[in-house]
């Protein structure tokens, strides 16, 4: 199983390696590939030093899995290639999601889509992944109407120069800024760019990725995507209307019962997920569930889980897991 790590140098790259390692992944080759700039570096994976390649020869190495997180470009550039090449793409990046030809997979509820011929394979958003596993069973119980989320999400999801802003600004150091603003102290109502119509791209995402993930357009999703300084980490308050009407309880078993999801909801104990807690884990963490009194059939929840791991290298690796499981590569 020769396996390719695009983007290797990257944040999510270095998580990519971690999680590759930890879960044990079948890899008798690894390819690590950057760009240009950064070949010739060495790397070390399970003891061994192995020294990065540029993306033709990556190509040319025809590897099994190619496993992308080198930003949109480069997906939409050198994918086909590696597809073309025989090789089956895992992507990280938004340029294949809303891809009516692509798979938008997050294993635990549409893995069963994959065939051999999918040769590109998106990999969600960060904050939709945490979303849509979170309600999976319940949209399944009780039939999702509409879904308003908050998000307040951890610098490292813009990257390495805006955790180094933020370090900058607790050490009290003028430094190179990743924002239009402080992000120490503060919190800015802008994830991604903005677009035409008054929203980020972050949250479109999150308003139009659940749809294909559960094929499903008959619920209806709003976002408010909001950068708050924590280092890793992303939270959301999701309130979420159903057609039918559920029971608390059922609810709670509902979530404690889906695969990768851990519930912790006790008030009297001051139990509810943070970032902090959720940090390094590969769960996807639920409390503070409550029924939304100002209307039927909504419920009030918080949802938080690492945006490096199950937000991005997890997933994707995991999708990679399925296609080796399943014969399809």
């Amino acid at each position: 199983m020769k396996v390719a790590v695009v983007g290797a140098t990257g944040m999510v790259g270095e998580v990519m390696l971690k999680v590759l390692e930890e879960r044990n992944f079948p890899v008798t080759e690894l390819l690590l590939v950057a760009s240009e700039r950064s070949v010739g570096k060495k790397i070390t994976f399970k003891g061994e030093e192995i020294t990065v390649i540029g993306l033709a020869d990556a190509v040319a190495a025809k590897p099994q899995i190619a496993i992308f997180s080198a930003g949109g470009d480069t997906s939409l550039e050198w994918a086909p290639k590696f597809a073309e090449a025989g090789t089956t793409v895992v992507d990280n990046s938004s340029a294949w999601r809303m891809d009516p030809t692509k798979k938008l997979i997050v294993p635990e509820i549409n893995a069963g889509e994959l065939t051999k011929d999918d040769k590109i394979i998106a990999n969600p958003n960060c904050s939709t992944i945490q979303m849509v596993l979170a309600l999976s069973k319940l949209h399944e119980a009780y039939k999702m109407k509409r879904i308003v989320v908050s998000t307040y999400q951890s610098v490292s999801g813009t990257g390495v120069k805006a955790v180094q802003q933020l370090e900058n600004e607790i050490a009290g150091v003028e430094g190179e800024m990743a924002y239009p603003y402080p992000i120490g102290r503060n919190a800015l109502p802008h994830c991604d760019v903005f677009m035409e119509n008054g929203y980020t791209k972050e949250e479109m995402k999150l308003a139009k990725e659940p749809q294909k993930i559960f094929g499903d357009s008959s619920f209806a999703v709003t976002a408010t995507a909001v950068r708050i300084p924590t280092s890793g980490g992303h939270s959301e308050s999701v309130n979420v209307q159903f057609e039918n009407d559920f029971d608390l309880a059922e609810v709670r078993q509902l979530i404690s019962e889906t695969p990768g999801v851990v519930l912790q909801d006790n008030t009297a104990t001051n139990t509810y997920p943070m970032p902090i807690l959720a940090h390094d884990k590969d769960e996807v963490f639920v409390g503070r569930l409550r029924r939304d009194e100002s209307q039927p059939n909504t419920l009030n929840m918080w949802i938080v889980a690492d945006n490096l791991r199950k937000g991005a290298a997890t997933n994707t690796i995991q999708i990679a897991e399925y296609l080796v499981e399943n014969n399809l590569v």
